[in-house]
């Protein structure tokens, strides 16, 4: 890594650092751990023009989490800009492997974040799901806000990006009422927003923390969704989950319904492998 970083870290936060390496976690930012004399850093290292923006807005979504008392996230030590981009400096949480109890753990903690409640949909700003904006403009209802703040953007993007048809897009009014006759009743809860296997730890005292947040006040089955994505998470992370919760478990089709957003998310970061999924579920569903 550059002196300038080591330097410009230094000078920040008042650190000797005696090393830097990469570690693993690294697919939209750099990912360094930092070794001072004292203290073990992470170190979120994003360049280009929206790098401050960016991390700004998991700074927010690690602060608001944190701030419910439901659920660990690493403590945030600062961000700063640097000459091409930014740096978001957390604790660095040795982890270790998942056991049942962990998971169990895990799972009733987020029943609880999802316990926090907010009379809208939405949050106070726009900020990102990976390396793409995420909307986050007010809404009182749930499918409309679903359908207008995520659906159509990622499916707009896609269109002009070539990976999806023009023809292919089914109306807002249609997504909004298919929608409004699928999804379960819930009052907005916050979540985590991308909830996918490498976005928590479990510390090696056993704690379940939270990473890469793109929170906003939603509805709590986008967190299950997301989860159940690419393989799941454990059975036992579902039976906490399930005992702790006071809302409605999502239906399957519910489920595969949220699951499209994150599917476009991906098409639209890492292009037409996703397409295919894409196309099923918004040719079964709209």
């Amino acid at each position: 890594m550059s002196m300038g970083l080591k330097e410009h870290i230094e000078s920040s936060f008042g650190l000797k650092i005696i090393s830097i390496v990469p570690v693993s976690g690294g697919d939209i930012s750099k990912a360094l751990k930092i070794t001072t004399s004292a203290d073990q850093f992470f170190c979120k290292y994003q360049v280009g023009e929206e790098g401050y923006a960016m991390l700004r807005a998991e700074k927010e979504g690690l602060t608001a989490l944190a701030e419910s008392r439901k659920i660990k996230t690493p403590a945030v030590v600062g961000l700063s800009k640097t000459e091409d981009g930014a740096l978001l400096l957390l604790e660095f949480i040795e982890s270790k492997s998942k056991g049942g109890k962990e998971m169990i753990r895990f799972g009733s903690q987020l029943a609880e974040l999802h316990e926090v409640k907010s009379e809208y949909y939405g949050w106070e700003t726009d900020n990102y799901i990976g390396s793409l904006p995420q909307k986050n403009t007010r809404a009182d209802s749930w499918p409309g806000f679903y359908t207008s703040c995520r659906l159509l953007p990622q499916l707009k993007w896609a269109v002009d990006s070539g990976l999806l048809a023009a023809g292919e897009i089914p109306s807002d009014e249609k997504m909004e009422s298919r929608l409004s006759g699928i999804c379960s009743a819930a009052e907005p809860s916050l979540i985590h927003g991308d909830l996918w296997g490498g976005n928590y730890l479990i510390s090696e005292n056993g704690t379940p923390f939270l990473i890469d947040p793109s929170v906003s006040y939603s509805h709590p089955g986008m967190d299950l969704a997301m989860s159940k994505l690419f393989g799941g998470f454990s059975t036992s992370f579902y039976e906490g989950y399930q005992e702790a919760c006071k809302d409605a478990i999502p239906s399957p089709e519910e489920i595969e319904l949220y699951q499209l957003y994150y599917l476009l998310v991906h098409l639209n970061i890492f292009g037409s492998s996703y397409a295919a999924s894409v196309r099923s579920i918004v040719k079964r569903y709209f």
